[in-house]
């Protein structure tokens, strides 16, 4: 039979585990007495309230959650139940002593108070919390059916059986036993024909070849992933607000994957946490790690983005406590925990880790809010992956030749003398060239897709008053100069746009060139004025789908300038550049969201 390492986590206990026997009720002869399954929801239920962690609402300066203060107290005498105060207030009559006191509204069963006096007897031992506990197998446990017992397991199950005084329940029939397992390891219920054949197998490792297969089928790592999804907090939709769709499913179909090839648990913790940070990271590894992005986001307005950044680190290091620590810690967000050994310094130390990540506080309402990756469809990733190898070739290539090209070009330049800049423009490509040298009559010559066009500019009784004066176009809000066939380009196309400009004064903003739709999220493209600097914008939908780069420097007012912006067509950062009277500017990015898409 081929093994399977199946984990199932602390959440996604079987609701058809077999208990038998109640809590604090244990027959006699019965095994030693464990704190944490038998004597600890007892004292929790019934004690902890008035002499457990919370000072503000102890009793007495009593502890009973911490066994040395308790044994100090004297109200536990290990291995000696007469002299322990505590056994000594639950079984007496006296209203004035008896604990629980009546007023608690506590009802401890006689069952209850012999399991506290035996495990007094038994030397009073207190258990950390299970997750500190290091797991070890357990002794096999003699049974006298012993024919009966298949396997290991059995054993467990008969030795409670007899000691409950119970019979086995006879074997199922093939039919309810095929139906069980493929219930229990796809969570469907199994094919007719996959029936048909476990009936007509006859070998006697007929149910282990059934097991195989049912683990070889996808259905398993799907089935055993939604356990591991609920407590990863996955979900289709952001959870807050508007709720709108996220586009988070490759990493669940990641987290199926990685069932369904039986990857080791630590390699599936590590990738989860931070597999985009391995050295190298895969594509697959990136995904994994979208563990730390299924965190629940706003975009409501009026909602402080520093404040859900706070809370987006809180809930991923509470996660990261509840599935792989076992235990919560959000206790100590506001202070030292009071039941587990977590410091409030130890959580947001933990927290500080979760905390560099570039995620705004804000997702935009958006289905992919960044930072995201590409991920192409399986039977595409060959091929993906090829052509990004190969635009990293071609960029490098490009660059070597802009390189080896620069001192042939410098020389060329310093010996050009043409005093007319239009001369050089390549007319073949140039789709607009307007000059206001001959503008009369509410009209314009210009090039526009390198043929003569005029421009007819709307009546204004302005005109006349200096909208066009000393050959220049003197802009007003509300009276743009329109020229609506020009200037249509798409995102990996690359263009450039210049214009002289004076500007009256600093500190101006407005759009020297725009082409854009303001009903459409702002989409298109401009040069643009930013408080005097020199800025241009790439938009499909502002802000969240776009870039800005604007210059450090403010342009100077007063005077004529040449105003001139470049892009490169590669929607990366740095692709746009400035210049103002052909210096090449330092920018900054104001806006840096432009999606990988076209």
């Amino acid at each position: 039979m081929k093994l399977q390492s199946i984990f199932i986590p602390s959440f996604a206990i079987p609701a058809c585990a077999l208990f038998v026997g109640t809590i604090g009720a244990l027959p006699a002869g019965a095994a030693t007495l464990e704190f944490n399954r038998d004597v600890r929801p007892i004292l929790a239920e019934n004690c902890f309230q008035c002499h457990g962690p919370d000072s503000a609402s102890r009793k007495g300066d009593l502890r009973l959650d911490k066994r040395d203060a308790a044994v100090e107290a004297g109200a536990i005498v290990p291995g000696d139940p007469k002299a322990s105060e505590l056994v000594s207030r639950i079984y007496t009559s006296d209203a004035d002593d008896v604990m629980p006191p009546a007023e608690a509204h506590k009802d401890l069963k006689p069952a209850q108070r012999e399991v506290l006096k035996r495990w007094i007897a038994e030397g009073a031992e207190y258990q950390p919390h299970w997750s500190f506990i290091a797991p070890q197998r357990p002794a096999v446990p003699p049974v006298k059916q012993a024919a009966w017992v298949r396997n290991p397991i059995d054993r467990f199950i008969l030795a409670k059986l007899e000691q409950a005084g119970l019979q086995p329940a006879p074997e199922a029939d093939r039919h309810t036993l095929v139906r069980r397992l493929s219930l229990d390891l796809t969570g469907l219920p199994p094919d007719p024909k996959l029936v048909a054949e476990f009936v007509a197998d006859s070998a006697p490792d007929a149910y282990e070849k059934l097991v195989d297969r049912l683990l070889a089928t996808p259905q398993w790592g799907e089935h055993r992933a939604r356990y591991w999804l609920d407590v990863a907090r996955y979900g289709d939709t952001h959870g807050i607000h508007i709720d709108n769709f996220r586009e988070m499913w490759s990493y669940r179909d990641w987290v199926i994957s990685a069932l369904n090839r039986n990857m080791p648990f630590d390699q599936f913790t590590i990738e989860q946490l931070a597999g985009d940070l391995l050295p190298g990271a895969t594509l697959d590894q990136k995904i994994g790690s979208g563990f730390n992005r299924c965190n629940i986001t706003t975009s409501e307005g009026g909602a402080i983005a520093e404040e859900y950044l706070v809370l987006y680190d809180r809930d991923r290091t509470e996660t990261t406590s509840q599935v792989w620590l076992g235990l919560t810690t959000g206790c100590a967000v506001c202070h030292d925990h009071k039941f587990d050994p977590i410091s409030q310094k130890e959580f947001y130390s933990l927290a500080a880790f979760f905390n560099n990540t570039t995620q705004a506080g804000m997702d935009g309402n958006v289905k992919d809010t960044p930072p995201i990756i590409i991920v192409p469809q399986p039977a595409d990733r060959t091929n993906w992956e090829s052509l990004v190898k190969q635009e990293s070739e071609t960029r490098t290539q490009l660059a070597a030749r802009r390189q080896a090209a620069q001192p042939d070009f410098d020389k060329w330049l310093a010996q050009d003398k043409r005093a007319n800049p239009a001369e050089l423009l390549p007319a073949d490509r140039l789709q607009l060239q307007v000059s206001l040298s001959d503008a009369k009559d509410h009209a314009l010559s210009c090039m526009l897709d390198g043929k003569p066009e005029t421009i007819t500019i709307a009546a204004d009784p302005k005109w006349d008053a200096g909208h066009v004066a000393a050959k220049a176009w003197k802009s007003e809000k509300g009276n743009p100069l329109a020229v609506k066939q020009a200037g249509d380009f798409e995102k990996n196309q690359g263009f450039s746009c210049g214009a002289w400009v004076k500007l009256p004064k600093g500190g101006m903003t407005g759009a020297v060139v725009a082409r854009m739709d303001d009903k459409a999220g702002h989409r298109g493209w401009d040069l643009w004025i930013e408080g005097g600097r020199l800025s241009a914008h790439l938009i499909h939908n502002w802000p969240k789908d776009a870039m800005q780069m604007t210059a450090k420097t403010p342009v100077k007012p007063g005077g004529w300038h040449h105003l001139f912006a470049t892009y490169d067509g590669s929607g990366h950062a740095g692709a746009i550049k400035l210049y103002v009277d052909g210096e090449l500017q330092q920018a900054k990015a104001g806006v840096n969201a432009l999606k990988n898409t076209i």
